[in-house]
């Protein structure tokens, strides 16, 4: 994308706006899968600026939230062990296990290392051959492709001394899991644009058909949101539910051929545990048989791990888009990003942090409905 201020122009917001309202007759409930997503809405006080008949549910779409305790206390036990340099994106250094965490494996001496890139990690063991070095990779379909190549280059390199902490999730099993649950209000989704830039769109038809829901294709930009909701509304309106692509400046229906290979050569799909959800069949990816001298669960076998979630956090509520954040009573007194319950909290991505952060403290409170969500 050459240019962002035209995808954050506020005459186009109101305009949409202005649309969604005239064709908007009864309540509808959408649901973004993507923690981008989420943190655009509530910056720009999307959800307040639209109709009273759209909600918009907040879904798992945070890859740290959705990394399940176990495989953090995996990681906490590994990267404690003298032998072992321990990388990681930033993001998950502050995610609560049973007890502590990866900056204070850290302060007690871990050789826990913040890096921007896997093929930092694969760097870092080829300049430590005495070292094992573990990265830790966790997230969606975004950034499976790149912990599969370095898993491939580091094979064919023949580097011995790496392995990964394998953590992906797939977004189609949760769409189907949410539609499954007895509780579910969601009656369209707004999929991840970055997602379906990787996979493209084959998996998508046969859940819109099944459950009968709207699946729009959005971007991360305040108008990509606006115009997201506005075509998944127009469809709800008229009683259809198709795919429908939203973002084409990134996203093609075929997806990235070249990636989709690297993930089939490297990857076999698995059941996966989702933090504060449970086991969504088919959900996650692990390394294919050919590739699990690089597994770090099966190099360190690690086990008896005691697992514990704090009996306060409702996290697992929140990423089911069954409770907004402010809703859980430990929002904001107990769990703060400085004193966080759950990964929600301390994510990036996380929804308790975009809450925390853009001050939604008490919704009674809201913004007025003919602010502008941009600028």
């Amino acid at each position: 994308m050459k240019y962002i201020d035209e995808f954050q122009d506020p005459e186009l917001a109101r305009g949409l706006l202005d649309e969604i309202r005239s064709i908007v007759t009864r309540p509808w409930a959408l649901m973004e899968v993507c923690g981008g997503q989420t943190h655009t809405i509530i910056r720009h006080g999307i959800d307040q600026l639209l109709p009273d008949q759209v909600e918009l549910i907040h879904g798992p779409g945070c890859p740290v939230c959705v990394t399940p305790l176990e495989v953090i206390d995996k990681a906490l036990e590994i990267a404690s062990r003298p032998e072992v340099i321990f990388c990681s994106f930033g993001d998950m250094l502050r995610v609560p296990g049973t007890g502590r965490d990866l900056f204070r494996v850290r302060s007690e001496g871990g050789d826990v290392r913040v890096v921007y890139s896997p093929l930092d990690a694969l760097k870092i063991a080829q300049q430590n051959p005495d070292r094992e070095v573990v990265f830790f990779g966790i997230g969606f379909e975004t950034t499976a492709p790149p912990n599969a190549m370095t898993v491939y280059q580091a094979r064919r390199l023949g580097i011995r001394n790496f392995s990964l902490l394998v953590s992906h999730v797939r977004v189609p099993p949760a769409i189907e899991a949410i539609m499954r649950s007895p509780n579910c209000r969601v009656q369209a989704f707004l999929a991840a644009g970055h997602v379906c830039s990787v996979m493209g769109l084959g998996e998508y038809p046969e859940l819109a058909e099944r459950f009968g829901v709207p699946i729009v294709v959005t971007g991360f930009e305040p108008l990509d949101i606006l115009e997201g909701v506005r075509r998944t509304v127009a469809q709800l309106e008229r009683g259809e539910h198709t795919v429908d692509n939203a973002y084409p400046r990134a996203v093609r229906s075929e997806g990235n051929p070249a990636a989709l290979a690297m993930l089939e050569d490297v990857f076999e799909v698995t059941d996966r545990a989702w933090r504060g959800i449970g086991v969504i069949p088919g959900s996650g990816w692990r390394l294919a048989p050919r590739y699990r001298d690089y597994d770090a669960e099966y190099r360190f076998q690690v086990s008896g791990i005691d697992t514990r979630e704090p009996a306060q956090c409702r996290s697992g509520e929140v990423l089911q888009g069954l409770l907004k954040p402010h809703e859980c009573e430990a929002f904001g007194t107990v769990c703060t990003p400085r004193t966080p319950l759950g990964a929600t909290m301390v994510s990036s991505e996380g929804a308790c942090a975009a809450y925390y952060l853009y001050r939604r403290l008490d919704m009674n409170k809201t913004a007025p409905r003919e602010a502008s969500p941009v600028g």
